[in-house]
């Protein structure tokens, strides 16, 4: 196997895993670098350098921009240039575009590098097989969400191609099978909500929202914390869910949710999550974010 099918097994490896990776690219070097331009390599946040982009000088500074580029998902071109020893080593300033960091090592050379994150696709749990659960199914693969719905009973012919169904809604074992990670949006809708909330609390999500009634939120709420759930947990859920677009029907309703979604994961206005996961990038875990105020009754009403 050449260098080339190695690198691109591991990228492809990597990506079917769903771990995060940065593709590295070296766009000018200034001898005596030991890398060349066109030279490349996977680095993961953990440090793993698969191909080859420089010596030792040269990785420990890359891997740090790789981390940097995984956590707010941004490609940026990193300059790695001598300093004297007199300055100390690992400056790192900003010029421009160019994030530069100021190595003394004993190598010399200049090295330019694209550092272009490559993160796993979003996921979005939808808990509930209501029509607005069916049309957020519908309509969050459109906006590069892989979709899993959790409703017992749900005939798998209603769900687009492509979305995974899960008919056991066990706190449990729905948190074993699903994993961590996700956006979770509960669309019980009056069939088995506490039940639903219980395994969305339960899946350590980057949020949860819950699509009901302010009054109906409320009063579920005080009653898993009286259960034992986590207050903080719960307090975090986002209820009642949605954009304030007026929203009526379900398929309407559904938008509202996912625009909300959206909002929060692009960091628009809504505050970022925080916290972190097993992984080599933190995952954040729930915050609550504010839901706008309506005229007269919620979009997202239970």
């Amino acid at each position: 196997m050449t260098t080339n099918d190695t690198f691109l097994a591991t990228a492809q490896a990597l990506q079917q895993s769903g771990t995060p990776y940065a593709l590295v690219s070296v766009i000018r070097a200034q001898a005596p670098a030991s890398a060349r331009p066109g030279d490349k390599a996977v680095v993961t946040a953990d440090g793993q350098v698969h191909g080859w982009i420089g010596g030792g000088c040269a990785q420990p500074v890359v891997v740090r921009a790789v981390r940097t580029a995984l956590g707010d998902g941004h490609a940026r071109l990193v300059r790695i240039a001598p300093v004297p020893e007199s300055q100390g080593a690992d400056q790192e300033r900003t010029l421009d575009d160019v994030l530069e960091f100021g190595m003394s090592c004993h190598s010399g050379g200049t090295l330019e590098l694209f550092v272009d994150p490559i993160l796993p696709r979003a996921r979005l749990v939808v808990i509930g097989g209501s029509p607005v659960a069916l049309g957020l199914a519908r309509l969050a693969p459109q906006v590069g969400f892989d979709v899993t719905v959790v409703a017992p009973g749900l005939d798998a012919a209603l769900l687009p191609e492509g979305t995974t169904l899960e008919t056991d809604d066990d706190a449990t074992g729905g948190a074993a099978r699903i994993g961590p990670g996700a956006w979770v949006v509960v669309a019980t809708q009056g069939r088995r909500d506490v039940q639903g909330l219980r395994l969305a609390l339960a899946l350590r999500a980057r949020q949860v929202s819950f699509v009901a009634s302010g009054r109906k939120a409320q009063v579920l709420k005080a009653s898993l914390v009286a259960a034992g759930a986590d207050a903080a947990a719960v307090a975090a859920i986002v209820a009642p869910a949605g954009a304030p677009i007026g929203a009526a029907t379900p398929e309407e309703i559904a938008l509202s949710v996912l625009a909300a979604v959206v909002a929060a994961r692009r960091g628009a206005g809504v505050a970022a999550p925080a916290g972190d996961l097993p992984s080599p990038v933190p995952i954040p875990a729930p915050v609550a974010v504010s839901a706008p105020a309506t005229s007269g009754h919620s979009c997202c009403g239970g």
